[in-house]
């Protein structure tokens, strides 16, 4: 098992029971492919660095956690076909 880190951003303009509903099932998908999540930081909306889709703002998540070898890159995948993710980066933790 790996470590590894994720960050992604949500829309912003949901209600708080929205985001919890989409971290939750990030969280799940983790857990369903044989990943352990080991801490989950909501950051909450924070300004953007540039704009994206005409948006400013988003509602930001980091979550680290172990895992296979192909779950990063089915993470990736959700997160792609997913109208409510911006941006996410998954990153491998050194041992």
């Amino acid at each position: 098992m790996r470590k590894y880190e994720v960050m992604y951003i949500i829309k912003p303009h949901y209600e708080e029971d929205k985001y919890r509903e989409l971290i939750d099932k990030y969280n799940a998908l983790i857990q369903s492919n044989g990943g352990e999540i080991l801490k989950e930081e909501p950051w909450g909306k924070r300004r953007l660095a540039y704009e994206i889709e005409k948006i400013r703002e988003g509602y930001y998540v980091l979550v680290n956690f172990e895992g296979p070898e192909a779950l990063p890159a089915e993470l990736e995948r959700n997160f792609r076909i997913a109208d409510d993710i911006m941006r996410y980066l998954v990153i491998r933790m050194e041992d």
